[in-house]
């Protein structure tokens, strides 16, 4: 279709249409005359839900004007100034107007707009809301950070929905703040050195920005906030990841503009906290004068009538570590109400460092405050989402579950997410995204890609880029109609040119693979490839492209476990049983028997009828007192198995096995109807 004839069905000049399709999602290059019809009518549909938009948000502002008018009570005068950028999240406004979030949800549904708290506004409709309840509002810079609600907050709101029976104490999570040159780093270092380091053997092989201890069996976790990103964003969240806070201040300089902004973050979030007097080993140490300045900002020590403590402390003589330890466990013991956890409740936790690894992707530093993780744990932190697959802990041990309190990096999330982002079960706030009885209504800026909630289907999501119309219409029609078992493509965006922020925004988003064909890829944009942790490929060879897409479907294609009967064995002796293990003998009657099996005890009743007993794993098998791996039928064996069914002499054991059935992952197209 002609750019011409384009402009002219949407009532718009030549150029202000060429200016509007970059915003739309369509690139087409400044010199096109021309535009695919395809393409073109995706314009046009674009376009309408781009007026249409602004006519919602006209009748919006038409009615709460029309009800400011009618209504007889006058509103509290409130003299706030609020910053709201172009998205903002129902959580966040209401953390910027200090109201609850329900006050806001009441506000958005009674103006017709039905957005669930993880959902964003676009500017428009959270600035008619602020507005509404109050506020005056001024649109944000781009690239502003806005402040989240309380993480304090929602770990309340977590915990007030479990069942207060199932709660039960976890470590505390303690931040270290201060002056930059007061020894914070050394502290650590020292509580570090004294007690991981006295029972690991080799210490700690990674840095993962958290660390925890042991100390008279209590453990306690440190955020490591000295030179780490973390320190700056809890800072933005209002220094809400910790319970506890250790201020250091050097006994031999006095309150620094530092120490100052740390005693408001700590007094804004109501922390429980001791002052760490630290470098007392210092011929011009004098700890007295710095309490005095403590006293003159109303921080009173203990011992002049206040209820600050304030400890001398030598991180490098370590002298004051074992004081300060018993200190911190004191007062997490006095606010052990505040410290406790489910951890078969409700996941949630918060995302203290991240970056991507180049041989195992997206890498997260966690710690969870409720619920726990385990292999196959769909989750959701930020905008990425993804399958826990394994942790690591501050030793690079491996973790298959993460309870709360404990530090980890976490694996299997398909991008990297941002510092401060909560990490949650990813169905569960699919769910709460949901209304029943009507469907949701969302003002967006993603057009018609596909939310994250997505990714719970077997879809390989592609945005393509392409060097002309020919290539790319090659492209889309033989990737399009492709399918892998119950995997397909879906191709969320595609247009001529190289690929832009906007693609990779656009991949953040729904989870894509972006792919270019005989495109040049800019410098800035591979570093944002780079930092943004989507997948990313580069082509000149079409048939390479179609075969790593064919190859990337086929390895999504989920193998089913059955299980199948692999010999049967008779018990002709049981020598040991001892709580859940026991060591028997037997013949192999049919089959074979191997370790790493599952055994069914079957027994003989009165009336001579077999029943089941229960299941037992089997984890060794001897032969002739050595240990092997299979003993075929005929011959005689001794097995060591653990379970809670009890084992007698006669009992049958059905041996079975799992295997894995790999689906059929041949590549067709669907059929045309």
């Amino acid at each position: 279709m002609n750019i011409t004839e384009l402009a002219r069905q949407l009532k718009i000049t030549p150029q202000e249409l060429k200016a509007e399709l970059p915003q739309l999602g369509f690139h087409i290059g400044a010199k096109a005359i021309q535009i695919p019809e395809e393409q073109a009518q995706q314009v046009i549909e674009k376009w309408k839900q781009k007026q249409n938009k602004a006519k919602e948000i006209k009748k919006i502002k038409e009615k709460i004007n029309k009800a400011k008018e009618e209504s007889s009570e006058e509103k509290e005068e409130k003299n706030s100034l609020i910053k709201i950028p172009a998205s903002i999240g129902v959580y966040d406004l209401a953390a910027k107007m200090d109201l609850p979030v329900m006050k806001v949800m009441n506000e958005l549904i009674k103006n017709g707009v039905l957005s669930s708290i993880n959902e964003n506004l676009d500017y428009e409709i959270a600035a008619i809301i602020a507005e509404n309840l109050g506020f005056q509002v001024q649109k944000g810079e781009k690239g502003e950070k806005v402040n989240a609600l309380s993480f304090k907050k929602k770990v309340e709101e977590t915990l007030s929905n479990e069942n207060a029976e199932e709660l039960i104490s976890r470590p505390p999570v303690v931040v270290i703040m201060g002056h930059v040159d007061h020894g914070k780093s050394s502290i650590l270092d020292a509580i570090r050195e004294s007690q991981i380091v006295a029972q690991e053997k080799g210490g700690i092989t990674q840095h993962i920005g958290s660390y925890q201890i042991e100390y008279k069996n209590s453990l306690i976790t440190f955020i490591d906030t000295p030179g780490h990103e973390a320190f700056e964003s809890m800072r933005a969240h209002g220094g809400s990841f910790a319970d506890l806070a250790v201020l250091v201040i050097s006994a031999d300089d006095k309150i620094q503009p530092q120490t100052l902004e740390s005693i408001k973050v700590i007094q804004q979030e109501e922390l429980p906290f001791i002052v760490a007097l630290n470098k007392i080993d210092k011929t011009d140490a004098d700890p007295e004068r710095i309490k005095k300045e403590l006293a003159e900002i109303n921080l009173l020590p203990e011992e002049w009538g206040g209820e600050v403590t304030c400890l001398p402390i030598s991180a490098k003589e370590k002298t004051g570590i074992d004081d300060l330890l018993e200190t911190i466990i004191l007062l997490a013991d006095l606010n052990k109400d505040t410290l406790l956890s489910n951890s078969q409740g409700s996941l949630l936790g918060i995302v203290l460092e991240s970056h991507l690894d180049l041989g195992l992707g997206p890498v997260a530093t966690i710690i969870l405050y409720n619920g726990s993780l385990k292999k196959g744990d769909n989750i959701i932190a930020g905008q990425s989402q993804g399958r826990f697959k394994f942790a690591k802990d501050q030793y690079g041990k491996t973790v298959e579950r993460v309870e709360p309190g404990l530090p980890v990096q976490i694996f299997g999330l398909k991008a990297v997410p941002q510092v401060g982002d909560l990490l949650q079960d990813a169905e569960s706030k699919i769910t709460t995204n949901k209304y029943e009885g009507g469907s949701l209504k969302k003002f967006s800026t993603r057009g018609d890609a596909p939310s994250s909630d997505s990714a719970q289907a077997k879809y390989v999501k592609l945005i393509i880029r392409a060097d002309v119309l020919g290539s790319l219409e090659a492209i889309n029609n033989s990737l399009r109609d492709l399918v892998c078992s119950d995997v397909e493509v879906k191709i969320i965006k595609s247009g001529l040119g190289s690929p832009t922020e906007a693609d990779i925004e656009t991949a953040k988003t729904t989870g894509s693979w972006l792919i270019s064909f005989n495109v040049s890829v800019s410098h800035s944009v591979q570093e944002l490839i780079k930092n943004s942790g989507i997948k990313a490929s580069s082509y000149n060879v079409i048939y390479k492209l179609i075969e790593d897409v064919e190859d990337f479907m086929k390895s999504l294609v989920k193998p089913e476990l059955k299980e199948e009967k692999i010999g049967q064995l008779e018990v002709l002796e049981v020598f040991h049983q001892a709580g859940a293990e026991t060591i028997l003998g037997g013949r192999v009657t049919e089959g074979k028997v191997s370790s790493k099996s599952i055994a069914r005890v079957w027994r003989l009743n009165a009336n001579q009828k077999k029943e089941i007993q229960g299941e037992l794993k089997i984890t060794q098998v001897q032969s002739n007192k050595s240990d092997v791996s299979m003993v075929p039928a005929g011959k005689e064996c001794g097995l060591k198995v653990t379970g809670k069914t009890k084992v007698e002499k006669g009992d049958l054991l059905e041996i079975c096995q799992e295997v894995k059935c790999l689906p059929k992952n041949e590549i067709q197209r669907k059929s045309k109807k």
